[in-house]
């Protein structure tokens, strides 16, 4: 038995804690075990938060996304085809990574079946999972791009896929999408019992292995690949796969693809082709530092993580405590987004965290809420859940509206309603081309209740608090559990406990999440709170408080339970205010607002100022929590209080909603904010003010890395290649005619315009021509100029025109014809 009292007074201090008497708990025994996860199959949600998301996922995601998937079928069901001697048509003209959207989906899927069976869901999945059996090869080779001859692909979908089977594994995703695929066979197997789809993902293994470590005379001229694939994946569903089918074969394969990373091959090259972007520059024992594509390195960590709960590896320990505390401490948004580099969709330098121009894939957060609870799984600490906790609530749920029916695959902390941040959107969009965000959350999201518990021979972990119920078998019987809570709007949470056997001893452990307990909203080192505030953590069984010691974020009760017990565990939700790392310059003078697990937003909808324009008065404030009464919001709880807003010249005290930053853009396009200054002069740094007499602007096309209120800020050019100022470009639509309309604050005279071009002197540059109308009593007019003027177009000045006969205007209309090989830009306008 092991004592806690020499950390007693640090542990209080850390975590605040009321630890009072409860005279039948008993002390806690040491414990090394490795918990074991309830699976999902096993757990019924039982609430108002997650419960409705999925049944929403059930009736719109999933018939939704398999209707977008089609074209993925309709290539299994030609593969299939051809492999009978059938006449086909070439393929669809998707990506060579399609079918694994399709098996993620199709993953999601099985999972839902368990929340509300479904028997036409059911027959099409069976259907869907025939055409995929009849598309695999005999000896278990399952790639629609090389079972097909070359004629029947198209070039342009295939650059990636290499001349052959397994030639090109840096980017064929050749072992990504049958990662995906064993992961659905082993959801639906679980869900309805069936092994067809299973028995499809065991030959697949065994063919892998045999083509990879062992050698296939019709492989690579009979030589072992032996390399590891430039996306993982298939890692974590071979330790999937082990643990449904316990064949140690598949627990083999995943370690030895683990084993050989950065040893076997080493791509060389730029971007997307540099070792350090698939996480092969190293042997992953070696691996300190979080680097590359961020999707790609999270699936790598959480297949190690996997490797070391199961095997006990403890050699991959170094590098994996070593990578999250560089992701946790130096890269990591409050959300729980990585990856802030677009270029890459990865890792930047530390603590380059912008907020407006920052990428934060869906997918990424999706891969660190994996990682972490994995972490949990093999350590036992607490500190990994709650940064899943965090990516959960933040930015994995923002990749989906509450409608269930468009996606972020680009995640900013800040948005100005205009810019097309989201590939080409200027908000959620209703699909994309490479579609791994959407199928993702349709796979991830069912997969909570699976996390929710977790247990060894005689403890069990609630890591997770949802309203649930499931019986966890312990050595000693099982034991059934209900919860009940409204987490995450309250920290109310009570469990009912009932043994099977009266008087069983065993240990619950519950969450202390660092948001509530500790000195920062999520673990790491990036984030603090910057308030006086304090919360508490208090538990109770029967009434009674509980004496006990938070070890790892987990506070233990072990007693001899009795059937109807009753354990209330109650958090406290203040408004708490977090400033970040001084070296994240992005937040200088800045705070973010939290309310419970949940990062707090203000958008357009809500306030009458433009969200990134306020400033907090007072850290610390509590203003009044409320509750949306109708429309998408309807249940979702906001937060008011008084705050200021600048203005160009002046400020004004303002009232300031916030909601969880999860539900933004559910309203329509329109700004948002999540950190906010601290003064009047830090909010003008971010602003894109509209000087003079200009109220707005707009365009057919704005790059997303552009902004088109930047033609009206005021900021002279020092040349038409001045970078250092914003600018409007409509890169990269090449050669097609773009327009700026620009709105004007009142109706009045119009004595001249001049207008500063862009040119870089590659993709954007002057425009061959342009022409300008004016808006008068709703009717555009062509505005001709003086007979001396003209439009011009020259470089490094400002290009002034007059009308030909004095006007009044409303608004203004460029009308520009870009260079058939170029784009255009302005950086500046000036209407006089």
């Amino acid at each position: 038995m092991k004592h806690y009292n020499l950390m007693r007074s640090l542990l209080v201090a850390l975590f605040g804690v009321t630890l009072v008497s409860c005279a039948d708990t008993k002390d806690v025994p040491v414990s090394d075990s490795t918990p074991v996860s309830v699976p999902f199959h096993q757990v019924t949600l039982e609430d108002d938060f997650w419960r409705p998301r999925l049944l929403i996922q059930k009736r719109t995601l999933v018939p939704f996304s398999l209707e977008k998937n089609e074209p993925a079928i309709e290539n299994l069901r030609r593969v299939g085809a051809y492999l009978r001697g059938e006449k086909i048509e070439k393929l669809e003209p998707k990506p060579f990574y399609v079918a694994s959207d399709l098996f993620k989906v199709m993953e999601g899927a099985a999972y839902l079946l368990t929340i509300e069976p479904d028997a036409e869901l059911e027959a099409q999945m069976d259907e869907i999972i025939d055409i995929i059996g009849k598309a695999q090869k005999p000896d278990g080779y399952l790639y629609e791009h090389h079972i097909v001859p070359e004629k029947y692909r198209h070039k342009g979908n295939n650059w990636g896929s290499g001349d052959k089977p397994y030639s090109y594994v840096l980017f064929s995703h050749e072992l990504y999408n049958m990662g995906h695929m064993y992961e659905g066979a082993i959801a639906y197997y679980r869900a309805t019992g069936k092994r067809q789809w299973l028995d499809i993902a065991e030959k697949s293994a065994q063919h892998i292995n045999k083509v990879f470590f062992e050698g296939d005379p019709n492989y690579n001229d009979g030589k072992p690949v032996n390399q590891a694939p430039g996306h993982q994946e298939i890692e974590m569903a071979l330790i999937k796969l082990y643990q449904v089918t316990e064949n140690p074969l598949y627990l083999e394969m995943a370690q030895k693809f683990i084993d050989i990373r950065g040893v076997t091959y080493r791509p060389e090259g730029i971007s997307i082709t540099t070792p350090e972007y698939s996480q092969q520059h190293l042997p992953v024992r070696e691996q300190y530092t979080a680097v590359g594509h961020s999707v790609r390195a999270t699936y790598l960590y959480a297949g190690m993580a996997d490797v070391v709960a199961i095997t006990g590896d403890s050699t991959l320990l170094p590098a994996l405590d070593s990578v999250w505390h560089d992701i946790v401490d130096r890269k990591m948004h409050i959300t729980g987004g990585l990856g802030a580099v677009p270029g890459i969709e990865g890792f930047g330098p530390d603590y380059v965290l912008p907020n407006k121009e920052t990428y934060n894939e869906t997918c990424s957060a999706v891969g660190n809420v994996m990682f972490n609870y994995r972490m949990f799984l093999m350590s036992r600490d607490a500190k990994y859940t709650d940064v899943a906790e965090v990516a959960l609530y933040n930015n994995v749920l923002a990749g989906i509206n509450i409608e269930g029916n468009r996606f972020f695959y680009v995640n900013p902390l800040e948005a100005d309603g205009r810019r097309a941040f989201n590939h080409g959107h200027a908000g959620r969009a209703p699909w994309f081309n490479t579609a791994c965000c959407p199928s993702n959350l349709a796979r991830l999201i069912p997969q909570i209740p699976g996390m929710i518990y977790s247990h060894t021979d005689d403890e069990i972990f609630c890591g997770f608090y949802a309203g649930s119920s499931t019986t966890v078998l312990l050595a000693e019987g099982g034991v059934a559990l209900s919860q009940r809570t409204e987490y995450p709007f309250d920290g109310q949470i009570e469990i009912e406990v009932s043994p099977e056997v009266e008087g069983a001893e065993f240990t619950l452990w519950l969450r202390i999440p660092t948001w509530c307990a500790g000195d920062r909203f999520v673990s790491g080192e990036l984030y603090s709170y910057a308030d006086n505030v304090r919360s508490r953590a208090v538990a109770k069984v029967n009434g009674r408080r509980v004496r006990a010691e938070v070890v790892n974020g987990m506070l233990p009760i072990r007693r001899e339970w009795k059937a109807g017990d009753v354990v209330t565990l109650s958090l406290d939700m203040p408004v708490r205010y977090s400033v970040a790392d001084e070296r994240v310059k992005a937040d200088s003078n800045r705070v973010c607002l939290t309310h419970g697990p949940l990062v707090l937003c203000a958008e357009t909808a809500d306030n009458s100022h433009v969200p990134s324009h306020y400033f907090i008065n007072e850290i610390g404030a509590q203003g009044t929590l409320g509750t949306y009464t109708e429309g998408v919001l309807e249940g979702i709880p906001y937060v008011t209080l008084e705050a200021s807003a600048a203005t160009a010249e002046a400020q004004e005290v303002a009232t300031l909603t916030l909601l969880p930053y999860y539900a933004w853009n559910n309203r329509g396009n329109a700004a948002m904010n999540v950190w906010f200054a601290l003064d009047a002069p830090t909010a003008r740094q971010a602003m894109t003010l509209v000087v003079g007499n200009i109220a707005d602007v707009t365009a057919t096309h704005t790059n997303s890395s552009d902004d088109v209120l930047a033609i009206a800020d005021g900021r002279r050019p020092k040349n038409s290649f001045d970078r250092t100022i914003p600018r409007w470009t409509s890169w990269p639509q090449k050669g097609k005619a773009q327009q700026v309309e620009i709105k004007l604050r009142k109706r009045q005279p119009i004595e001249s315009v001049q207008v500063y071009w862009y040119d870089d002197k590659g993709g954007v540059q002057v425009p061959v021509s342009w022409t300008m109308d004016y808006l008068l009593d709703g009717e555009w007019r062509v505005f001709t100029p003086y007979v001396t003027d003209r439009f011009g177009t020259y470089k490094d000045q400002f290009n002034m025109v007059h009308p030909d006969v004095v006007i009044e205007a409303e608004a203004l209309r460029l009308n520009m014809t870009p260079r058939e090989d170029s784009t255009v830009g302005i950086l500046e306008v000036v209407v006089e």
